[in-house]
């Protein structure tokens, strides 16, 4: 890599990635279609090979593998990690508000978009979900006073409906360049949660209405490291490590769990959480321009064609998931209702999310890694130039690969679902059909995107 340096008027930080992997992007030089084919075809593929190579003998091996790894001193970590959250977010609420007002000179921004939503996203997923411990919120919640009031009967709906508020409101918004309406947003976003968890109780808050923490526990389960399932003495019950030692798994194995979607409004969260990663970066393409220029230009405000497309995208890949799941109970010929199998078929989709979530975020966190590693040790005076990695050529395949990854992932663990779900083999394999098609819509989706050139969201 090369590194380059780049003054504190160079292009903001954008919550989208940015345009610093437009370059990156652009090198696809086989025809599109072609390209977008050849990804569908591998990922159909891959649904061939686990289906007549594999038995459940060897797919109860492979997930069955655990190992041990010593972690001295780790609950003296994660009391240390606590308290470090809560001052990470003061820190962030006062840098905003009274540091620098520029992108790549404001701490805040940084901190938030570069080193947490960026960087400690990919951790979740890549090594194991430590959110749980270091929720700040959490932590605040957990020592002030709680009514421990029982939450409606409305599922996960809260959490999905926060989710998509919060993609919202960071495309249409200008969080990614003004510190201060940083600030304000999270102090507004802290005021929420924490008055929520003192009604309702830490626990029902955080496990069942805050979108946050559902990203990063549903991530949580395609890391191989088994951590907790939140901030109190629980453990995984997959394998319940002590306290000097953390356990070991391959990854992806925790989306096999069978109680990991437990009703609807978890399955909708999860193509809510797929949908958003895709929003995000559809957004920033030119095609996005293309398609919403005669709107704009016919007097329909921006600011009500984006929250209006990211509603009818959302419905339009639930509908189209659930859709799957009937013909699933089809082709399976099978007795379970469809809700059963939508719940079961739902986690291997987090681990298309987070294969997209990486191929999104990671040109845009090396590239901009030193800046933050620069600004933090004087967030208040920040050099007049900051070092910007210029990444090579090939780094374009990483995405691509990305994407393919999460979607094989994906397709092997529905694999294993199915073949935990049903008694027979060939049952288990026609229950797959409409599912693969589905992830092979969505791997050339995800494909198609991360080829376009990246542009600041249009018209906002």
């Amino acid at each position: 890599m090369a590194l380059g340096a780049a003054g504190l008027a160079a292009p903001t930080v954008a919550a989208h990635g940015g345009s610093l992997g437009a370059s990156a992007r652009e090198s696809v030089t086989v025809p599109t279609w072609l390209f977008l084919l050849t990804g569908g075809a591998v990922v159909g593929a891959s649904f061939l090979l686990a289906s007549f190579v594999t038995d459940r003998r060897l797919v109860e091996e492979i997930h069955g593998w655990r190992a041990s790894l010593p972690f001295p001193g780790r609950r003296t970590l994660a009391s240390i990690a606590r308290v470090g959250g809560v001052l990470g977010v003061a820190c962030v609420v006062a840098i905003g508000y009274v540091g620098p007002q520029n992108g790549l000179s404001n701490l805040a921004i940084l901190v938030v978009w570069v080193g947490w939503w960026a960087g400690y996203t990919m951790s979740a997923y890549l090594l194991g979900e430590t959110w749980s411990t270091v929720n700040p919120w959490r932590t605040l919640a957990e020592v002030l006073p709680s009514l421990d009031r029982s939450l409606p009967s409305v599922g996960a709906w809260p959490a999905v409906v926060g989710l998509l508020t919060l993609i919202w409101i960071e495309v249409v918004s200008p969080l990614a360049d003004d510190p201060a309406l940083l600030s304000t947003v999270v102090v507004g976003y802290s005021v929420v949660t924490l008055a929520g968890a003192i009604v309702y109780g830490p626990d029902h808050w955080f496990d069942r209405v805050d979108p946050i923490a559902a990203v990063f526990s549903y991530y949580g389960h395609v890391a191989p490291v088994v951590t907790a399932k939140s901030g109190d003495a629980r453990r995984d019950s997959e394998h319940p490590e002590d306290a000097n030692s953390v356990a070991l798994r391959l990854p992806g194995v925790g989306l096999t769990r069978a109680d990991l979607v437990t009703d609807s409004s978890e399955v909708a969260f999860v193509v809510a959480l797929l949908w958003s990663t895709t929003y995000d970066g559809f957004v920033a393409t030119p095609a996005w321009e293309s398609l919403i220029a005669p709107l704009v230009e016919m007097g329909v405000p921006a600011h009500l064609i984006y929250p209006s497309a990211l509603a009818a995208g959302f419905v339009v890949f639930l509908g189209v998931y659930r859709l799957a799941a009937r013909v699933a109970r089809s082709t399976g010929e099978t007795y379970l209702a469809a809700d059963a199998l939508a719940r079961r078929f739902a986690p291997p989709l987090i681990a298309i999310a987070a294969g997209y979530h990486l191929a999104h975020y990671l040109a845009y966190f090396l590239s901009l890694a030193p800046v933050l590693a620069t600004v933090l040790p004087s967030p208040l005076s920040p050099p007049a130039v900051v070092p910007v990695y210029s990444l090579p050529g090939w780094f374009g395949a990483i995405p691509v690969a990305s994407v393919l990854a999460g979607h094989l992932l994906a397709i092997w663990i529905a694999h294993a679902a199915a073949f935990d779900l049903f008694p027979g083999r060939l049952q288990a394999i026609r229950s797959q059909y409409p599912v693969t098609l589905v992830m092979v819509a969505y791997t050339m989706t995800s494909l198609w995107i991360v080829t376009q050139p990246t542009v600041q969201p249009p018209f906002l």
